[in-house]
């Protein structure tokens, strides 16, 4: 082997333990380390093991020295200050020319940040998005590089050796856009997964609660489900679940306490989405559903005090699952729709050049959002690279078209049974206010011009025009 090594790698968790052996399966030397340099013994000697081009390094020197010029680091650990924290510890063993890669979930503006600073020092810097998973890791992730544009010939051959592939051959990685771009559009990517996991959850809660349906046969569902439109990652692992028993015999599921946790990304969508003005309702209830599952000893008591309906439900069953389905399909649409919606606010905003059809692409296979359905989304776009929105597009119009009778009749059934399902409520509520050519929001101004001089426009005059009335006299 040559006395350097092609790339090093940071943090060694599970991610960056996988992300290292992905690595040198395709014929790349590594150099790792690891700040606790015990957890670097540990791999070399277990998961490493036999593996000649896989160098350890107990100092972050000697492991700079492992590294082919221009040397190119790869920094998995927790995002935050700990990357700003091992910049700064990198940078007097860096030389100009050198790449720093941030392959954790940062925030984009964190991002930007970093790829000006080390600009200017010289030094490249990428901030990329690695979506699948301890086992896209080690098998091939959804990889969204972003940052200095100079970095990507650098990385382009290590990334697309690494990544999924699409079924077309075609790799699940490619250049993003400059600085912030790539943990970007990553965000949208976990946003989005927000409210896939949400209504898959929630179309789960009335196969459950108002068809009455134990665990085989709502676990048989999923898994016909998945071989419709909604064929997809999520959907088939929730047909696994379901169907998973522990060691008792029983379904797990069932053990498992009812409290979500979530690392941030989902908030900082929604954050992003109010700073730019784009409705991503779907997102945003999401976020806030689990929010409402972590305050589990508030819900015991309010189960015991807020008294919900006791009306008998009668469904045909056969005709519910179908509508569930097409109602989860909708909602679904509605959740792409708005997370692109967000990302082409964000490409003007921040001066990014977007191929929004070829992101669709990136996220086709490796990622956790892994569905058919995004090889529509790349056609939508490939057809129209000017589309203002998917729901504009025939196919996804002609989807909702179909699939609009039954989703009013599920989100009718979980206002009767008192099942809450925020997400499939918001995504009909944003479908019905978007196509609403003259909705109430003339009031709401007028409101605001009462009793804050806010100023109105007016349909029988230009738009820009404003006017004010003194409406108490």
């Amino acid at each position: 082997m040559s006395d350097k090594c092609d790339i090093g790698v940071i943090g060694l968790a599970v991610m960056g333990q996988n992300l290292v052996l992905n690595i040198n399966d395709k014929g790349f030397s590594v150099a790792v380390y690891n700040r606790t340099v015990s957890k670097v013994d540990k791999f070399l000697e277990n998961a490493a093991a036999g593996r000649s081009t896989i160098i350890g390094a107990h100092s972050l020197e000697d492991f700079c020295n492992q590294l082919k010029r221009p040397r190119k680091v790869l920094l998995m650990i927790k995002a935050g200050g700990a990357v700003d924290d091992f910049i700064e510890k990198l940078l007097p063993f860096l030389e100009e020319g050198d790449c720093v890669i941030d392959g954790g979930n940062s925030f984009f503006k964190d991002t930007a940040r970093r790829t000006n600073y080390l600009k200017e020092k010289g030094i490249l810097f990428s901030g990329t998005g690695i979506s699948g998973g301890e086992e896209g890791a080690r098998h091939g992730p959804s990889i969204l590089p972003g940052g200095n544009p100079q970095s990507w010939p650098l990385l382009k051959d290590i990334f697309q050796s690494i990544c999924a592939k699409a079924p077309n051959g075609e790799p699940c990685c490619d250049w993003v856009g400059s600085d912030g771009a790539g943990h970007y559009v990553k965000m949208i990517h976990n946003g989005i997964e927000y409210g896939d996991m949400q209504l898959i959850c929630e179309a789960y809660s009335l196969l459950k609660e108002a068809l009455g349906m134990d665990y085989p046969q709502i676990a048989e569902i999923f898994h016909k489900w998945n071989k419709t439109e909604l064929d997809s990652f999520l959907i088939e692992i929730t047909g696994k679940i379901l169907s998973f028993k522990g060691d008792d015999g029983d379904v797990l599921l069932e053990k498992i306490l009812d409290t979500a946790g979530q690392k941030g990304t989902g908030v900082w969508t929604s954050q992003s989405s109010f700073d730019l003005g784009v409705p991503v309702t779907l997102i945003t209830e999401a976020v806030y559903a689990r929010g409402v599952s972590s305050r589990l000893d508030e819900r015991i008591k309010a189960s015991s005090v807020l008294k919900g309906v006791n009306i008998p439900q009668i469904f045909d069953k056969t005709k519910m699952v179908e509508d569930i389905r097409k109602a989860l399909l909708a909602s679904k649409i509605i959740s792409y729709a708005q997370g692109f919606m967000l990302m082409a606010a964000a490409a003007k905003e921040y001066s990014w050049n977007l191929d929004f059809g070829n992101i669709a692409s990136l996220w086709r296979e490796g990622c956790i959002i892994r569905s058919v359905f995004l090889d529509n989304i790349k056609e939508a776009f490939r057809k129209n690279a000017d589309l203002q929105n998917l729901l504009f597009d025939d196919y996804f119009s002609a989807l909702l078209a179909d699939c609009q009778e039954s989703w009013r009749k599920v989100v009718c059934a979980t206002v009767s049974c008192g099942i809450a399902a925020p997400a499939f409520c918001s995504a009909l509520s944003f479908y019905d206010a978007y196509r609403c050519s003259h909705s109430s929001a003339n009031l709401l101004q007028a409101q605001r011009d009462y009793f804050g001089a806010h100023t109105y426009e007016r349909v029988d005059k230009p738009r820009g025009e404003f006017f004010h009335t003194e409406w108490a006299g």
